[in-house]
């Protein structure tokens, strides 16, 4: 919980908040006249309980005129959404949800408020909404309409297993939700939906997926007995979809759904019993820019992915199967409460996760770094073994040069020598021809 000083700065900057947010739905439907300037001034936090004075509630009531009708696009499809006023009108009017809603920064109050009055959808991956649409044990078809797409084969979910994860805590922090459901045929599914994708995806999952093959192995052993045969043992599918997907994913921007299996290179067919399908939603978001939906798996992953008006009513009028889980998640939206608790829980971990993700960046960039100096160094070193050996190849020539040298200092010594021996003969002979004369 942020501090006395804090709450009261975001209380103060709501009337910039809510005159923003005004401004801007100027071209979408009237705006009433808000006294904000003397509502917020009305506003007392007493110094024991961060209650609001029952005098400051009076004046509030008082100078909010709420919306007569709600005329963002959604609201034709969904008469139930709640007008922007009438939702914070609801909060401030509860002092517990408004000392919540002012520990919030400014602009997740905006985006709180927009997605409850339907001016933007509301985000699907939410671990409180994702987990109530896709409830196995309320709705089973949903889930297993989406796994069946997904792994191209018709898939029923039986029910759900308790996760006993071998993730580290600060691993955990970083997911929307994190499921594990067992199919007819008792084979696994671990389900993940990541805000933010991990560094060395693969390398985690096969970890992940081990733990859960081998969980599997020590229950179905243990209910088998003596009759324990390691045909009974199933395929484990470990399912991630990433809000944010890791770089190395957008090497390929085409491309939003990857497939992966162990298989020889010589055509032996075993049974290995580890899958993977990795949905980068922010490339499928990107490469269906301008273009419509045309399948039931799009549609199930623009149900995850999109939360612009537009491509919503695209969603329920050409997949109307879609229209009843928005009216269950506007249903929650009544409760003001409940999907304050399901939004302050994502914004609890959003800092966190951020820290957490550069953190593993760094880490990641360091032990590059870490490759490309040892690499560096074994290249200077090259370097190094390459420049001693030129400098034993030089002194090798200077060593032939020097006895070069030397041979021709000794051949330079004999020829003088030889000239001297001529000069003297010649002298020799001078003197014997003047004597016989």
């Amino acid at each position: 919980m942020k501090n006395k000083s804090t709450i009261a700065a975001n209380q103060a900057s709501t009337k910039s908040i809510m005159t923003a947010t005004q401004t801007n739905e100027k071209s979408n439907m009237p705006t009433p006249q808000i006294g904000i300037k003397s509502t917020m001034s009305s506003i007392q936090t007493k110094t024991d309980s961060n209650t609001i004075s029952a005098q400051a509630k009076a004046k509030h009531d008082t100078s909010i005129k709420p919306e007569i009708s709600n005329t963002y696009p959604l609201s034709q499809y969904f008469p139930l959404i709640r007008a922007r006023q009438e939702i914070y009108q609801s909060i401030y009017q509860n002092p517990a949800l408004y000392e919540l809603f002012s520990t919030w920064d400014p602009k997740y109050q905006v985006d709180f408020l927009d997605q409850c009055s339907g001016k933007k959808g509301m985000n699907v991956l939410y671990d409180g909404i994702f987990k109530e649409l896709f409830n196995p044990e309320a709705t089973p078809e949903r889930l297993s309409q989406l796994l069946s797409l997904l792994l191209g084969r018709e898939v029923s979910v039986k029910t759900v297993l308790p996760n006993d994860s071998v993730r580290l805590g600060s691993e955990s922090s970083l997911l929307y939700t994190d499921i594990i459901v067992e199919l007819e045929d008792r084979s696994l599914a671990n389900i993940e939906i990541q805000k933010i994708g991990y560094a060395f995806p693969g390398q985690r999952c096969a970890c992940y997926s081990a733990d859960h093959l081998l969980r599997q192995y020590k229950r179905v052993r243990g209910e088998s007995g003596k009759q324990f045969n390691y045909q009974d043992i199933k395929r484990v599918y470990t399912i991630v979809f990433f809000e944010t997907s890791p770089g190395v994913f957008h090497d390929f921007p085409r491309d939003w759904l990857h497939r992966f299996h162990q298989q020889s290179d010589t055509g032996l067919a075993l049974e290995l019993l580890q899958e993977y399908l990795f949905i980068p939603l922010d490339i499928f978001r990107k490469s269906m820019e301008n273009k419509p939906i045309r399948t039931f798996l799009e549609a199930w992953l623009a149900f995850l992915s999109f939360t612009s008006p537009e491509r919503i009513e695209e969603l329920i009028t050409s997949y109307p199967p879609f229209k009843a889980m928005y009216q269950e998640i506007y249903e929650l939206c009544l409760n003001t409460e409940k999907v304050m608790n399901v939004y302050s829980k994502e914004l609890e971990i959003l800092d966190r996760n951020t820290v957490l993700y550069m953190i593993d960046e760094m880490q990641e960039q360091i032990e590059r770094k870490d490759l490309e100096l040892e690499k560096n160094a074994q290249a200077m070193k090259q370097k190094d073994l390459a420049l001693e050996k030129n400098a034993q190849a030089m002194k090798q020539k200077d060593l032939a040069l020097e006895k070069n040298a030397q041979a021709m200092k000794q051949k330079d010594q004999a020829l003088v020598k030889k000239e001297q021996e001529i000069l003297e003969l010649k002298s020799r002979l001078a003197a014997l021809q003047n004597a016989k004369r």
